[in-house]
């Protein structure tokens, strides 16, 4: 009788740490076609950190432009290695933008289209600048205080909606020349739902607001996880991952489990971008 209550113990453990890797990512489902198939997938690194100040990401956002490799290609025409990043800013900028989808902006120079299912994508500061910020644009005032920046003076939202697609393209072909990236990362601000696996039906906790998912040249899933959530307004989170090799196609982001509008309270949990990072783009072969 010990001996089987304490294998029976031994499976319930097993079965709880299983339930837990679970819900916390995802890897996608694999066919023997695909040249992601579950014998040769390699799971990505994964870089992730939380906190109220720009220093409690930092440490791990430099770690995975490090992981990605050096330079920052910045508007230079495609390179054989190194990273791309867009951080809103237009150096300087403090215009909130019309929103638009697909939002072109760095299709050309970084190789990056981005979509929404709503209205359409803006570059905004939290408040002030001639047209008042998210906090004018949105009608809601406390977003001047919810929202903070990792990198001054802007940010990066949908309207209409809660979910941003992004696919990637050559740099330099201007969308004509479609690629693929060894890893994607963004920080994100007021992520205040706990830990979990993110929004959806049939995805385990449904607690977790924010979420991204990473989708190879087929369509096909093949990682997704939540972001990491820093309770209390104006805090800081990132989340990305990279591949040993170039595989990502597009990502599906999904800020707060609500559109931004309304307040951010227990219920309705608000979430706005910061830098987006990744790798450089490779064309599909």
């Amino acid at each position: 009788m010990k001996k089987r209550s304490f294998l029976r113990i031994l499976l319930l453990v097993a079965f709880a740490s299983l339930t837990a890797m679970a819900q916390n990512s995802t890897f996608g489902n694999f066919d023997g076609d695909d040249e992601d198939t579950a014998r040769d997938f390699v799971a990505p690194k994964v870089f992730q950190a939380a906190g109220p100040t720009i220093a409690s990401i930092q440490s791990t956002v430099d770690e995975y432009r490090a992981a990605l490799g050096q330079p920052n290609n910045g508007n230079a025409t495609t390179q054989a290695g190194g990273r791309r990043e867009i951080n809103w800013d237009g150096g300087g900028a403090n215009t909130t933008t019309p929103p638009v989808t697909p939002f072109d902006v760095f299709l050309n120079t970084r190789g990056s289209r981005f979509t929404t299912p709503g209205i359409g994508l803006t570059q905004a500061p939290a408040s002030g600048g001639p047209q008042g910020g998210l906090a004018a644009l949105f009608n809601n005032p406390s977003y001047a205080t919810i929202f903070r920046t990792f990198s001054p003076v802007r940010l990066f939202v949908p309207v209409g909606s809660n979910v941003t697609e992004g696919q990637f393209f050559v740099p330099g072909s201007n969308g004509s020349v479609p690629a693929r990236v060894s890893g994607f990362g963004a920080v994100f601000t007021d992520v205040d739902q706990p830990d979990g696996s993110g929004p959806g039906t049939k995805n385990g906790n449904r607690h977790a607001s924010t979420r991204v998912e990473y989708f190879n040249a087929e369509g096909k899933l093949i990682y997704s996880s939540f972001v990491p959530a820093a309770p209390g307004d104006g805090n800081l989170s990132f989340f990305g991952i990279v591949f040993e090799d170039a595989r990502i196609a597009r990502v599906r982001i999904t800020t707060g489990n609500v559109a931004l509008g309304p307040d951010d309270n227990r219920k309705q949990d608000v979430v706005a971008m910061d830098d987006f990072i990744y790798g450089e783009p490779q064309p599909l072969q």
